[in-house]
């Protein structure tokens, strides 16, 4: 069959169109006793295994339920030393696949220090004005630092 098709108006060859389907792929799966999130200790608990001892930025989110029940996990960017690519498209996108009510994303500092830097307040900032337009509630940002160091910007008055 030949893939090229000329239309009567045009020598241009029509375009082709993808048609897909959006669909998310568990990778894995972790029990969570505590079954709500109810402040920052919550969530750095549930990312502890995944930031121990990692020597780059790890962004991740976290999906919740309308009972703020975790739904999905999701690493949204593995960055650098000092920093990691955070992209509100990236952030909502898993978001909206795991039908999230409400978020809370976090990352970690490898330096050990949680004090957030003026790009982590700016990336909250961007991430609620977008989960504002899409219905979905950017509840927290927190940065784990090392030894059990955390940075709640809700907690402490930062959104």
């Amino acid at each position: 069959m030949n893939d090229v098709l000329v239309t009567k108006t045009s020598r241009t060859p029509a375009k082709r169109v993808n048609i897909v389907r959006i669909q998310m792929v568990k990778e894995a799966s972790l029990l969570y006793p505590a079954r709500r999130v109810r402040m920052a200790r919550d969530v750095v608990e549930l990312f502890r295994e995944f930031l121990q001892e990692t020597d780059r930025e790890v962004f991740f989110l976290l999906c919740l339920s309308t009972k703020n029940e975790p739904t999905a996990i999701h690493t949204v960017s593995i960055g650098s030393l000092d920093s990691s690519l955070v992209h509100p498209r990236e952030v909502f996108k898993a978001a909206i696949l795991a039908n999230s009510a409400s978020v809370i994303v976090a990352h970690n500092h490898p330096s050990g220090d949680p004090t957030p830097s003026r790009e982590d307040i700016c990336v909250t900032r961007n991430l609620q004005k977008a989960g504002e337009l899409l219905g979905i509630t950017v509840l927290d940002h927190i940065i784990v630092g090392s030894e059990g160091a955390y940075y709640s910007l809700k907690e402490r008055g930062d959104m």
